[in-house]
């Protein structure tokens, strides 16, 4: 870790930026949470080990409201204050534009350079055409989830129809197209009875989203939906009566039924 650490020995600066409030509060702040329980274990047992010796890690959270120019001011706000790393990724779109704004910066000021950790927005943009040196992701992107999904939804032997569902931005809309790919590949014979993008985060109700599901004879649905945008969304098909099965990456995630 002592690549982008600074000069000097003291903690190293962490910076999580987040939407901390906003519709999706609840998701930056189990991140938050189990972040916090890291910095907390990692400090227990001394710190990490660097060229200079173990140093502490500092956590400092910043709330990006889910919105590219809060994110943008928050990084400037985290750079300002000595951060050496920032954490991100409950959402792609906000990392695309700190992964622009990080490589800007460290091209001006190597001496404060910063690395951005990402551990779960998985646009495949993000590590393809936006590849960066200065952004690492954890996390599988949106294409390799979905062929592990489609292992198990091609054993579904009686299913035949399947409807799309996704948040219209970069990730939903990556979702979406990948799933029709592969669905054609894997399961030529299933059907797609219907696709819809609906607004990021603004959908307070799904039911007209959840009538059109069950009208169009869908046997499941597939989504990359998560947070209040995937807990609502499975309400909402289950307050109308549609019996499918839900296909999703986030069914383990906070507020998922």
């Amino acid at each position: 870790m002592s690549m982008a650490a600074h000069a000097q020995k003291g903690p190293i600066q962490l910076a999580l930026i987040e939407g901390m409030s906003g519709p999706f509060a609840n998701t930056g702040e189990a991140v938050l949470r189990n972040v916090v329980w890291a910095v907390e274990r990692v400090n227990a047992r001394g710190g990490v080990q660097t060229a200079e010796g173990k140093r502490l890690l500092v956590l400092n959270r910043y709330d990006s409201k889910g919105q590219n120019e809060e994110a943008l001011t928050a990084l400037r706000a985290a750079i300002d204050a000595g951060a050496q790393y920032v954490l991100q990724g409950n959402s792609s779109a906000n990392a695309a534009v700190l992964i622009d704004a990080i490589q800007k910066h460290n091209e001006r000021d190597l001496q404060k350079r910063v690395l951005f950790l990402n551990y779960s927005a998985v646009d495949p943009a993000l590590t393809q055409d936006k590849c960066n040196f200065w952004h690492f992701r954890f996390d599988a992107h949106a294409d390799m989830r979905m062929t592990a999904l489609m292992q198990v939804l091609k054993q579904d032997a009686q299913l035949k129809s399947v409807y799309l569902v996704g948040q219209d931005y970069s990730f939903g809309q990556a979702v979406l197209r990948e799933a029709k790919r592969q669905l054609a590949n894997v399961r030529p014979d299933i059907h797609v009875a219907g696709e819809e993008l609906h607004p990021m985060g603004r959908v307070k109700d799904f039911l007209p989203y959840a009538s059109k599901i069950k009208a169009s004879g869908a046997q499941a649905v597939i989504t990359g939906n998560w947070g209040n945008d995937l807990t609502l969304l499975v309400k909402a098909a289950k307050e109308v009566g549609f019996e499918g099965k839900f296909y999703t990456f986030y069914g383990n995630a906070l507020g998922a039924p």
